[in-house]
């Protein structure tokens, strides 16, 4: 027993022995006290002795020795107490849907909320408030929260998808207080600016930075934008750039960032000059929508299919595939299998350019059209009218002619069996374009992909106007080519590859 005891012990006087040292190891490796080493209730009490400590009661200068500085503090101050109180944060909420395959190859629809965050300014007595069209595109429920944290719903008054601007309106007989859409034209590279909006949801925030830049363009359809270097974040995206005299001369859009999955400012910020907001805004309360140039012509990009059957070498421009009766491009002399290479002097790149540049052309301008034709160039003069829509499709693809082409291009659309229709007034009014499934064959190659009411808004990239557009690239396509849709099912944006028909 006694020897057990003494083994106990000294295997305890070795274990203790050997922690303390590890512990002392670590404690001189890390430059600890050793003394921290020595248990609390063994170590001498610690004496702690007051510091002299005597702080400066002035300021580095008195106000009237930096009185410009301190005149220009107060007036930015002054100018965000006057603006902040019409600018506006934007909660929207929705559901979206998607098409999942299991291993078997069977689908199922999944639905599961969204939720997104912006910025929006007040431009009437009314609550009429403007923000970016992507802010809400797709969203059922909008909220609007004031500066004085007051919530209310709001309501889709239109929106102008191309420009990225929608109005809504704030549901309450109230009167709010708004900011002056002043003159874009005005504004000079070099002056000073204010972006105001609700970056990353944190509320109210307000940056200054100067226009660096005028006429910039991120896309075909966004161009001639100010670009700032005031801090532009996510959740500003609706807010207003505002001069020194709390005028909106902008509406913040987009900004730069390397990092396309986390962006973040990079002193790189754009805006949407407030004359083109101002006149989307004009249309939309007085019409619903905004109003855009019309030429009647359906178009194709140029692959290198469209190039080896027209004969065609060069790389820019976009083919026409069909013209619709009595519209500016039938009266200006346009054929099918035109390739148009320029636009009131602008190369043209693709289809899509083409459309917006006449969607954005002010109704009644003659512009010119630089146009190549079997080989040879011409010269053609367009009236620009107004888009009115086309007459609504009865949705069945069309019987017309036995030319063996046509009569091919039936049999490719039978085959992949989608029935289309154009959007109804009342939908076009709502902002939507493009067209709307009714009906899927089911036999055909597309009942695997599509469902009905899909609105379809693309087509490889090509913007769809119209059902008899739809059926043209679908044809020219579907035959040779895997066919890209880009369609709107649910409110939720998707993309679908059609795979081709073969021989």
């Amino acid at each position: 027993m006694v020897s057990a005891l003494k083994r106990f012990f000294a295997l305890l006087i070795v274990f203790v022995s050997f922690f303390l040292l590890v512990t002392a190891l670590k404690t001189w490796r890390t430059g600890g006290d050793f003394s921290m080493l020595i248990p609390s209730f063994l170590r001498r009490a610690e004496v702690v002795r007051p510091e002299a400590f005597t702080p400066s009661d002035k300021p580095a200068l008195n106000l009237s020795d930096v009185e410009i500085i301190s005149r220009l503090n107060e007036e930015y101050a002054r100018l965000t107490r006057a603006v902040v109180p019409s600018v506006v944060s934007i909660d929207t909420a929705g559901v979206r849907t998607e098409r999942l395959m299991d291993f078997w190859g069977r689908s199922r629809i999944r639905s599961y909320p969204t939720q997104g965050q912006g910025s929006g300014v007040i431009v009437s007595r009314e609550g009429h408030v403007i923000t970016n069209h992507h802010v809400i595109a797709g969203q059922q429920q909008i909220r609007i929260t004031l500066h004085g944290g007051k919530t209310y719903n709001a309501t889709m008054v239109g929106e102008d998808s191309l420009l990225d601007i929608a109005v809504v309106k704030i549901d309450s007989d109230e009167t709010f207080v708004p900011l002056k859409l002043g003159d874009s034209s005005k504004a000079e590279v070099g002056q000073l600016v204010f972006a105001v909006g609700n970056p990353f949801g944190l509320g109210e925030t307000v940056t200054q930075g100067i226009i660096s830049a005028k006429e910039r363009s991120l896309s075909d359809n966004q161009r001639d934008l100010f670009q700032t270097d005031a801090a532009i974040n996510p959740g500003n995206s609706g807010g207003p750039l505002v001069n020194l005299t709390g005028e909106i001369i902008g509406i913040n859009a987009a900004i730069f960032s390397v990092d396309k999955e986390n962006p973040s400012f990079q002193g790189v910020g754009f805006s949407i000059p407030s004359n083109e907001v101002k006149e989307a805004l004009e249309q939309i309360i007085k019409r619903g929508r905004p109003i855009r140039g019309f030429l009647g012509v359906q178009m194709r990009d140029l692959d290198e299919m469209a190039r080896a059957d027209l004969g065609y070498t060069k790389s820019a421009g976009s083919a026409v595939v069909g013209i619709t009766p009595n519209s500016p491009a039938e009266k200006a002399g346009l054929k099918p299998r035109d390739v148009v290479e320029s636009f009131g002097g602008t190369t043209i790149t693709d289809t899509r350019q083409l459309i917006s540049l006449v969607q954005r052309t002010k109704i009644g301008t003659k512009m010119k059209l630089h146009v190549w034709r079997e080989g040879k160039v011409v010269e053609l003069e367009a009236t620009i009218s107004e888009s009115t829509g086309t007459p609504q499709s009865t949705g069945q693809v069309p019987e017309i002619s036995k030319d063996k082409e046509i009569q091919d291009n039936l049999a490719v659309l039978r085959a992949m069996g989608i029935n289309v229709r154009d959007l109804s007034a009342k939908e076009q009014l709502r902002g939507f374009r493009g067209v709307v499934v009714t009906a899927l064959s089911e036999t055909g190659k597309a009942s695997e992909y599509l469902l009905p009411g899909d609105l379809i808004i693309a087509l490889n990239n090509s913007q769809i106007s119209t059902a008899n557009e739809f059926y043209l690239h679908l044809a020219a396509s579907a035959a040779v080519q895997a066919t890209s849709l880009h369609l709107i099912r649910d409110g939720k944006p998707l993309r679908m590859h059609l795979p081709a028909l073969g021989k």
